[in-house]
């Protein structure tokens, strides 16, 4: 397999421990944009995880001409909460979650869904974690790529390993909550790690196109 540089745009060190993890057994390298601390940070105003990706990748893609870049947007989905937080998932525990730039602590998000699971029996507590990927070069999107894993959301934390809803989201076919693996070991189970894969297996299929 030919070794590639992968170039992700974003500064979350969870996002960028969650791709290393998968691209470790690729003989891939993951690299932040360049100088990503300096970008104008890209409003994610999508009602959908796939449209905040896109622009995320599109406009990102234009700090680095010919290149191609990566950008995801991802989220968690409560069956019993009707799907959220979704794409608020950053910003659940926010007084605003539509509020744009009101991102808050994981411990606060978590508390939150705590809250408005309290009394929900572990059967009705199935969830789902969504990423999906977008890869753009020269301001277009080139194609995204889409991971789900389902699980269900415990009643107390467990682990220490993960960030986000990982404590919480407890994935059967390990035994463990997504923070309670290593990162290559979550690669193999992850929403994440599953988006990644497809997108390797489209950059070594020899004819990357376009949606």
């Amino acid at each position: 397999m030919t070794t590639h540089r992968i170039l992700v745009a974003t500064s979350n060190p969870g996002k960028l421990r969650d791709f290393a993890g998968v691209a470790e057994a690729h003989g891939v390298s993951i690299e932040m944009v360049p100088d990503f601390s300096s970008l104008t940070q890209v409003v994610e105003d999508g009602a959908t995880f796939d449209a905040n990706a896109r622009k995320k990748a599109e406009a990102y893609s234009l700090a680095v001409p010919g290149e191609l870049i990566l950008a995801d947007d991802s989220g968690l989905e409560i069956d019993a909460l009707g799907g959220a937080p979704g794409v608020y998932s950053a910003r659940y525990a926010s007084a605003d979650p539509h509020k744009l730039d009101s991102n808050v602590k994981d411990e606060a998000n978590n508390a939150r869904v705590l809250r408005e699971l309290n009394g929900i029996p572990m059967e009705k507590r199935t969830a789902q974690f969504v990423c999906v990927l977008a890869a753009a070069r020269d301001g277009t999107t080139m194609n995204t790529f889409r991971g789900v894993v389902e699980g269900v959301i415990l009643d107390f934390p467990r682990g220490h390993n993960g960030f986000g809803y990982d404590p919480l989201f407890y994935f059967p076919q390990a035994g463990k909550t997504l923070a309670e693996l290593t990162a290559v070991e979550k690669s193999r189970y992850s929403h994440r790690g599953a988006a990644f894969r497809r997108f390797l297996e489209w950059l070594n299929s020899g004819n990357p196109g376009s949606t």
